[in-house]
């Protein structure tokens, strides 16, 4: 008997010491609030005043790709200007509106037990893994996850994402701290972006794998539906499934408004829509996390539309994609979709020329471990613009700005992507 139970610990011992973190969940933060694009955010200058909060909880609602027993958060006060006090921070299965499913919410700590950490301006940091409260025997695909924290003091400027098109609760000003709770009562107020909490890992089997989509706007998912997670990289998640391909998770690095190469150094004193270019960020919103094997890498029409060149566009791209090797990340060029008509400054004639060059580049240039031709997928041959069924706004309605696309248009650009060439490894 004694023999059965040491090899049986054993076993344990070495299927645990097979797993591994890997990032589940990401919505990259780009600058500090109110600078960003959001979509259908409520008025909360009444709830942030002065652009801050003070003595308030905030309870961001996310989608793990991966549930996990043990997770870690990542908090940031990248572009804050004053150190950042968190405590009561909580983490359980979502229920609806601001509730959580009863039993789950676990408690978060920091730096080996804390119940509360002083992020100093500029700071990242990962939380001690969290125990999850699982329900089991439940079916967590597709469950959301709440976050809770409250912000002890006042925050200064709150590091955000603008555009998560998710929405989220909070409580009202110097309400104090009410992330232990599992009912919505406390959170009266809403929110479409994430603040503070920028990215989540899991404890995984180690042959788990992590595809990043990587970009502007059009993988952040302008012109989709509120809560109705159908970005490309969502419909991607879909149809990995299935094709059964288990262990194999999509997150999202988009940012409305990113550029490849510009700004050339960003300043939060100064903000901009966008945040720091794609080549600034890399480091914090690829290369630090964990686990990813392949970004697929959509963006260049913001950097066109600013007045870059492709040349130096193209140059941006084989600078990213060195970094990523270097990493052995595989990078999936993605051809960039039809700005043409469109309202903003890459909608005109001679934009479309410098954008299909680049796609020529994308497509034949033998920088990319694969294509995908997202430019294909969407565009009316006849017109060279957005196919009309891929316009109208999905998010708000009416007739779409003719350069993001909507929910189908995103749909018909996960369906292009070839599986067999994404996974390859």
């Amino acid at each position: 008997m004694k023999c059965v139970i040491a090899v049986a610990f054993m076993l344990a011992v070495q299927a645990h010491a097979a797993d591994k973190w890997a990032v589940v969940w990401t919505g990259s933060s780009h600058g500090p609030y109110p600078a960003g694009n959001p979509v259908a955010q409520p008025d909360l200058s009444k709830i942030l005043a002065g652009n801050t909060a003070a003595d308030m909880t905030m309870r961001m609602v996310v989608k793990p790709g991966l549930w996990g027993k043990r997770v870690r958060l990542r908090f940031s006060n990248v572009f804050g200007d004053k150190p950042l006090t968190l405590d009561g921070a909580f983490a359980g299965v979502h229920a609806s509106a601001g509730a959580l499913l009863p039993g789950t919410n676990s408690p978060i700590r920091f730096q080996g037990g804390k119940t509360s950490v002083t992020l100093q301006p500029g700071e990242l940091l990962f939380s001690d893994p969290v125990e999850m409260k699982l329900p089991k025997k439940a079916d967590l695909t597709d469950r959301r996850m709440a976050v809770s924290f409250h912000i002890a003091g006042n925050s200064g400027p709150l590091t955000w994402h603008a555009k998560s098109l998710t929405t989220s609760y909070l409580t009202p000003g110097g309400a104090g701290s009410h992330g232990a709770e599992e009912t919505a009562d406390a959170f009266p107020f809403t929110t479409t972006s994430w603040f503070i909490v920028d990215a989540v890992e899991a404890m995984v089997p180690s042959s788990t794998r992590v595809v990043m989509g990587f970009g502007d706007s059009i993988t952040d998912g302008t012109n989709s539906t509120i809560n109705g997670d159908d970005r490309w990289p969502d419909f991607l998640t879909h149809r990995l499934r299935a094709a059964k391909t288990p262990g194999v998770v999509v997150v999202n690095a988009g940012i409305g408004g990113n550029q490849v190469i510009g700004p050339a150094k960003y300043d939060p004193a100064k903000p901009i829509g966008g945040g720091p270019s794609a080549l600034e960020r890399l480091e914090r919103d690829v290369l630090s996390l964990s686990g990813i094997s392949t970004v697929v890498w959509l963006e260049g029409i913001n950097d066109l539309g600013a007045g870059a060149p492709p040349a130096a566009i193209i140059d941006g791209f084989k600078q990213g994609v060195a970094r990523m090797k270097k990493k052995g990340i595989r990078v999936v060029g993605a051809t960039v979709t039809s700005a043409l008509t469109a309202t903003s400054a890459s909608g005109t004639p001679e934009k479309d020329v410098q954008r299909r060059a680049i796609n020529e580049f994308i497509r034949t240039g033998g920088l990319f471990d694969a294509v995908a031709d997202f430019d294909v997928a969407t565009v009316d041959k006849q017109t060279g613009a957005l196919k009309p069924e891929f316009q109208p706004s999905s998010s708000v309605g009416g007739p779409g700005d003719r350069l993001h696309p909507n929910r189908a248009g995103y749909l018909a650009m996960a369906n292009s992507i070839d599986l067999k060439t994404l996974l390859a490894r």
